[in-house]
């Protein structure tokens, strides 16, 4: 698919914004999930009552936040129309994905598993310059609506660049350059994210348009990090409020140790979230809000200052989309 006159803006579900309307960002969020595969694998992966999304929305705006970048791509149980209802509502910028997810958490007559890299970079580019299709988890190109994602989001797996996984980052990788867009990538435990960006960047993408998330629980060696990071990539830092894994002190010093050695350009953060840590979901959950409301103390307490968790929340971001 051609598409000429491109221009690189900030695009959410509603519609451009202006760099300086974006604010406080969370960079990796699930706000509207149906049911499907990945809640038949945890039932925790289903977010599907709006009035309850609006209401966690709203306590995330009440705590300063602004904007959030939704992880969830299109064809997996995004509920796309439902992610317009919650940004209008709340008043909170929501920017979607396109792009696909972890393979176990499609059914075997999937369309991803059958269609050909051309009509799989075909799907993403219409959903990026077009308009978000909404019953994409049962058909391909199917019912469409004016609003449009403003990235891809991809998955990297345990096992790594399989042909089935070969053919849709190459997808990913021909609309990120043809829509001009980012890439996000989910990184899963026992992957080698470093291959991936040297595969990405043979492909022709560019580093800086790359975000990595999940590494500070994936991937956790400094080694891992910082190969990224000295390529030119983006890390987005998310293991916040998840104890099972390492406490948030532990947390707020992977951003110490890596602001230490000069990366503070290149970090995002964000919760992650899913049912079991959505307050309106769960009650007791630590909410949406509790990056604003909790983890940022962790970042002031090692002496992290304001202008590096604006750098984090805001300016990264636009770097990373724009």
């Amino acid at each position: 698919m051609e598409v000429k006159d491109i221009k690189r803006k900030l695009i959410s579900v509603c519609g451009p914004i202006s760099p300086e309307e974006l604010g406080f960002c969370q960079s990796h969020e699930h706000l509207a999930l149906s049911r499907g595969r990945s809640w038949e694998i945890d039932p925790n992966l289903c977010i599907d009552d709006v009035e309850k999304s609006i209401q966690e929305v709203l306590l995330y705006r009440q705590a300063g936040g602004m904007a959030i970048l939704e992880a969830q791509p299109g064809g997996c149980n995004r509920m796309t129309e439902e992610l317009v209802k919650i940004s209008e509502r709340s008043g909170i910028h929501i920017i979607a994905s396109t792009g696909f997810h972890k393979l176990r958490f499609y059914y075997e007559d999937h369309w991803i598993f059958s269609r050909s890299q051309e009509e799989l970079t075909d799907f993403f580019i219409r959903e990026l310059t077009e308009g978000m299709f909404t019953d994409a988890d049962t058909i391909f190109e199917g019912n469409q609506i004016q609003a449009k994602a403003g990235f891809i989001k991809t998955a990297l797996d345990s096992c790594g660049l399989t042909p089935a996984y070969r053919r849709l980052f190459l997808a990913a990788a021909d609309a990120a350059r043809t829509a001009k867009r980012s890439v996000m990538i989910h990184v899963e435990k026992g992957s080698d994210p470093v291959a991936l960006l040297d595969f990405l960047i043979q492909c022709g993408l560019s580093a800086n348009r790359l975000i990595f998330c999940h590494l500070d629980r994936a991937c956790p060696a400094p080694d891992t990090l910082l190969a990224l990071l000295e390529k030119g990539s983006f890390l987005e830092l998310d293991t916040i409020g998840r104890f099972k894994y390492h406490d948030d002190q532990a947390e707020a010093r992977i951003f110490q140790d890596l602001i230490g050695k000069g990366y503070e350009d290149q970090l995002l953060f964000s919760l992650d979230t899913t049912r079991a840590r959505m307050k309106s979901y769960t009650p007791g959950a630590i909410g949406l809000d509790y990056l604003l409301l909790v983890f940022l103390g962790r970042l002031r307490e090692l002496g992290i200052t304001e202008e590096q968790i604006r750098k984090f929340s805001h300016e990264n971001v636009l770097r990373s989309l724009l």
